[in-house]
This record gives C-alpha cells, sequence and structure tokens, in this order.
C-alpha cells in the first residue's frame, strides 16, 4: 500500500493552475492568504494548499508575517504553502506588494490560466511562474497537513523534472490556444508535481525528523502505517500490529506515537473515519453501510465516534456536506 497515494486520494487532492506569470525584475508579486479568495477559487473546497514552480529564471519567495528570511528560489524548484499563508514572490529579498482579489475566480467564458506579464527592465534576467492552488479536505482527518511544515520548498528530481517540464510547456502552450482539455492536463499536472516534491521533501528530512511524513520512511512506522491503509477494516489490535511487523507492543506504540502524534489505534480509528467520510459524501451508502464497510461493528458505536471527531453525527454532517453551495459572485482580473 502507497501510504501517501492513500491519502492523497482520500483528501481529494485537486489541483488548479491559476496563474502563468513572465516575470522581469525589479518585480513582486504577493499572494493573499487562501482563506481569503478559497470560496471564489474552489467553490466547497475545505482547505486550499498554494504553490508555485519556477520554470526559468530565479526569484526569492517568502511567507507574510513570518520570521524566516526569504529562500531564493531557481528554476526546477516548487515551493508550496500547505496552510496556504499570504506570500511574497520578488526579483530581490524583502520587496512588498499589494495582491489583487479581483484576479481570483472561477472563469466562465475563458480557460485557466491567466497570463500575467510584469514588465521590469527590458534588459533583466527573465522568469516564468507557474502559481496555481491544490483543494483538499481538511477534516475529519487528514494526517498530511497536520505534518507539513508552513512552507515546504523543494526541487524536483532532475530525471522526473524533465519529463514534467515538458509537459508543462506543452500545456501552456496548449492554453494559448485554448485547446480542449488544457485546463484537466494542467491540474493533473500539478497534483503530479506536488507528489514529487513532497518525495523529494521527505527524502531531504533529517534522520531525526518526527513527523507523519517522516514515519513513512522509518521502517517500523512505515510498516504499521501500509498495513492499516491496506487492511482498515480488519479488527487490529496492537498487539496483532506488532506481530505482523516483527517488534514488541510497546516498542511500536513508543515508536509509532513519537513520529505521528498519537498512538497506532487512535490514528487507525481517525482514518477509518476519514474514509467513512468519503463514503457518506459519495451518498450511495447508508450510514449503518459506510460505518461496516471501514470496520465497524456497530452502528451506534460509529455514529458516537464520527460525532466526538467531527461535531456532528454522520446523517447530519452528510446532509450539509451534499447542500448546494450558492454562487460566488465573480469578476475579470484587472490590468498588471
Amino acid at each position: 500500500m502507497d501510504v501517501l497515494s492513500d491519502v492523497l486520494l482520500a483528501v481529494r487532492l485537486t489541483g488548479a493552475v491559476y496563474f502563468d506569470i513572465d516575470a522581469r525584475s525589479p518585480f513582486v508579486a504577493e499572494s493573499p492568504p487562501t482563506d481569503v479568495i478559497a470560496a471564489k477559487v474552489a467553490g466547497d473546497a475545505e482547505h486550499l494548499i498554494a504553490f508555485h514552480v519556477l520554470t526559468s529564471g530565479s526569484c526569492w519567495v517568502e511567507a507574510v508575517d513570518e520570521p524566516e528570511p526569504a529562500e531564493l528560489m531557481r528554476a526546477g524548484e516548487m515551493v508550496i504553502f500547505s496552510s496556504g499563508e499570504a506570500n511574497i514572490l520578488s526579483s530581490e529579498p524583502g520587496m512588498r506588494g499589494q495582491p489583487d482579489l479581483s484576479r481570483y475566480y472561477r472563469p466562465v467564458g475563458e480557460a485557466l490560466p491567466f497570463v500575467i506579464d510584469i514588465n521590469g527592465d527590458a534588459h533583466a534576467d527573465r522568469c516564468r511562474i507557474v502559481c496555481g492552488y491544490l483543494a483538499c479536505d481538511r477534516g475529519p482527518f487528514n494526517p498530511l497537513l497536520e505534518s507539513l511544515p508552513r512552507m515546504v520548498h523543494a526541487p524536483v528530481s532532475g530525471r522526473s523534472w524533465g519529463w514534467m517540464t515538458s509537459l508543462l510547456d506543452a500545456a501552456l502552450a496548449a492554453s494559448d490556444e485554448r485547446d480542449a482539455g488544457q485546463e484537466a492536463m494542467l491540474a493533473k499536472l500539478s497534483e503530479l508535481m506536488f507528489l514529487e516534491a513532497l518525495r523529494t521533501h521527505i527524502d531531504g528530512l533529517p534522520p531525526d525528523t518526527r513527523s507523519w511524513v517522516a514515519g513513512l520512511r522509518d521502517r517500523e512506522v512505515g510498516s504499521a502505517l501500509r498495513l492499516m491503509h491496506g487492511r482498515f477494516a480488519e479488527p487490529w489490535t496492537l498487539e496483532q500490529l506488532a506481530r505482523e511487523i516483527g517488534i514488541s507492543r510497546s516498542s511500536l506504540a513508543e515508536r509509532f506515537t513519537s513520529y505521528v502524534g498519537v498512538p497506532p489505534m487512535t490514528y487507525l480509528a481517525r482514518w477509518r473515519l476519514q474514509l467513512a467520510a468519503r463514503l457518506l459524501q459519495s451518498g450511495s451508502l447508508s450510514v449503518a453501510q459506510a460505518a461496516a464497510t471501514v470496520g465497524y461493528q456497530s452502528e451506534s458505536a460509529f455514529n458516537r465516534a464520527f460525532k466526538r471527531q467531527v461535531g456532528a453525527a454522520p446523517g447530519t454532517w452528510r446532509r450539509r456536506e451534499l447542500a448546494p453551495v450558492p454562487p460566488q459572485e465573480g469578476g475579470g482580473p484587472s490590468e498588471p
């Protein structure tokens, strides 16, 4: 079981490329917090992750109102703001801009991405930045969001970056002609690049890092996660899990908790609720059927656990989730 892919599917990760920016220094582009523009950008998404990919040149990137200094971003690198905080791309560190909120909306009569030219010195170095968002569920349980730093700055590995860049250039060229399917192509490519950046981030973590993503590469913790994700409906006990991995119960409990932050059985219970929530949202199963599918022997026990984690009974939560989302007013982007 590929645990990372399993989580990305269960939290309904979907991408969108919004801006294709061609900039020459001096320039600065400030993006607003994603919670400010989420309703217009992604409708009913619970959470938006912002990302930028630099395909040529270099620039500086930093989070607004964060103490960390700006970082230099080079061609072939991706930066991810997992919490969706306001951020800045600029030709020099320390520059500040003003986000233009009118640029953030889902176009009806045209396709994404919006092309933006930031014209500085005509003789200055040029950089190209592809910017977008990844929508996902925050709850009932998203272990990835809880374990990522606020900003992930990761180079995409050389072999993968070559063909990804070729695909990205092809998709952006198609967007110039508004070819059929190009927006969907860009969306899927952004998801793929996000996954590759996460893999690079995980591989580069220091050996003493303790988090859910670091646990994926640990032998015992990774094995426990793969077993629970691959066979989530089984009536696992800590003893059975430890026996299959080949370590003692106490060692597994201690090691798993040090990485993931909760004991194995607590993690399994929360993951089952995440899967059950997706089944409930599909509308094809009853509450009792969803409970049984994820391993609950009792519907009442499932109802109690779901309400404790989510704050509402399963049926109430599903009706709220499936209710139509009111349309958001949108306008056209103003000139740069």
